[in-house]
């Protein structure tokens, strides 16, 4: 009996604290203790207690104001983790950017910015967009931003748009939903005006393939 609660008390704890670190990955000014105490509705020692934990693993970190903050050890987790997603989503992306005739890509959210985590091209088209993986961009221009701030706000749809990253190029993308902790997009980008009707078909289903291959 007394195994079995520790083992609660301990998954309490666990899952209080995630729920810090989810909460300060969302506060873009950084929390304070007593703001983390009040959302969580625990008292302020508990708080300072997960922080103490979650520091030492580099997670959460204090700054010059107190406010909690993420910490590094988030950016190396998220370094070990960003082939996974790639990898996984590989093979959608080859069937879109196959099918679409058009470079197809993953596009993740990082530091407030859209960066292209995996680009796949064409194989049979004698011209393409050649479109680096790492480039970033703001999520307010290009259909791949766009798609993730249309995913926040509750829209699966497909977006278009053209020449708002560069001039003659046209994209098309639909937000990955329903993978815990990750805002993405799924694209193509072409030198071409884009059917967005069948286009945009293809790249929602692309979408869903990867959203499948990453829960």
């Amino acid at each position: 009996m007394e195994t079995t609660a520790r083992g609660g008390e301990t998954a309490q704890t666990l899952d209080r604290g995630l729920r810090l670190l989810h909460l300060v990955a969302d506060a873009s000014g950084g929390l304070t203790v007593t703001e983390a105490a009040n959302r969580l509705g625990v008292g302020r020692a508990a708080i300072y207690r997960l922080v103490g934990a979650l520091a030492a693993h580099g997670m959460v970190r204090r700054d010059g104001t107190g406010r909690l903050r993420l910490g590094a050890g988030v950016l190396h987790l998220a370094r070990r983790a960003q082939p996974l997603l790639a990898e996984g989503a590989l093979p959608a992306l080859r069937r879109l950017a196959e099918q679409a005739g058009a470079t197809a890509h993953l596009t993740v959210v990082e530091g407030g910015e859209g960066v292209a985590l995996a680009v796949v091209e064409p194989s049979w088209t004698s011209f393409h967009v050649a479109y680096r993986t790492g480039a970033r961009h703001p999520l307010e221009r290009g259909a791949a931003g766009r798609a993730i701030l249309a995913g926040r706000a509750g829209t699966a749809g497909p977006v278009s748009t053209a020449g708002e990253l560069q001039p003659g190029a046209y994209g098309v993308a639909a937000p990955v939903l329903g993978v815990p902790g990750l805002e993405a997009s799924v694209g193509v980008v072409a030198l071409a005006p884009l059917d967005a009707e069948a286009v945009g078909a293809q790249v929602l289903a692309a979408a869903t393939a990867v959203a499948a291959a990453l829960s």
